[in-house]
């Protein structure tokens, strides 16, 4: 863990990511990037209509994300660990995923612009689960713009995911099947994901149990 100072942590929407940060910083005594998501003017709006609002809520993500991104230049990284709820570069899925073809290449000019000023974390965590898995969290935890998703968007989600993250090379990646695990409830759970941290080598590894 020494020599890793930027982690950032990926998953499909109810993943955990914003819950395992807090508790990674915690053990890591990191500070955190935390993703907005409630700031976002459009996003009630887009989960009640996509077509209508899709650029609207991809735009405001990639400038908010890029904002924060580009904050992690001001911390000294030689002294300090940061963890991040997000990968930038998963903005890309989204975009993909819910833009028509032109608004895509308005997107992407924007995002060619910008991309190369994101600093790569130097390990990134992917959350790895099954839609109905997630849509369940997503139910159970009863945010009020969260409530309009539907099954099918989530299920495309995981696909566009799984594909990105089996095609990244980027950064070191830990691969985590989050149904074999409890970070919140299980402290025990939590030591064997920081040790697989500390340990971690590998340009990629894969870490599961029986659930």
């Amino acid at each position: 863990m020494k020599d890793i100072r930027f982690i950032a942590i990926e998953g499909v929407i109810g993943a955990g990511k914003t819950s395992l940060t807090t508790i990674l910083a915690k053990r890591f005594h990191a500070g955190t990037i935390l993703e907005k998501f409630d700031e976002n003017p459009f996003l009630e709006s887009f989960y009640a209509e996509p077509v209508k609002y899709a650029f609207h809520t991809q735009i405001y993500f990639l400038l908010s994300r890029y904002r924060q991104q580009r904050e992690i230049a001001q911390f000294d990284l030689f002294n300090s660990r940061i963890i991040s709820d997000y990968l930038f570069y998963k903005d890309k899925i989204f975009a993909e995923l819910n833009l028509s073809e032109d608004e895509f290449a308005l997107y992407d000019k924007i995002y060619s612009l910008i991309e190369n000023e994101i600093p790569k974390p130097e390990l990134v965590i992917y959350l790895q689960a099954v839609p109905e898995f997630l849509y369940k969290r997503i139910k159970q935890r009863d945010r009020d713009f969260e409530q309009e998703i539907e099954f099918d968007y989530i299920s495309r989600l995981c696909e566009a995911y799984n594909a990105f993250f089996f095609h990244y090379t980027a950064s070191p990646l830990l691969i985590v099947d989050v149904r074999g695990f409890d970070f919140v409830g299980h402290a025990g759970d939590i030591d064997l994901l920081c040790k697989e941290i500390e340990d971690f080598k590998e340009p990629r590894r894969i870490v599961s149990r029986k659930w």
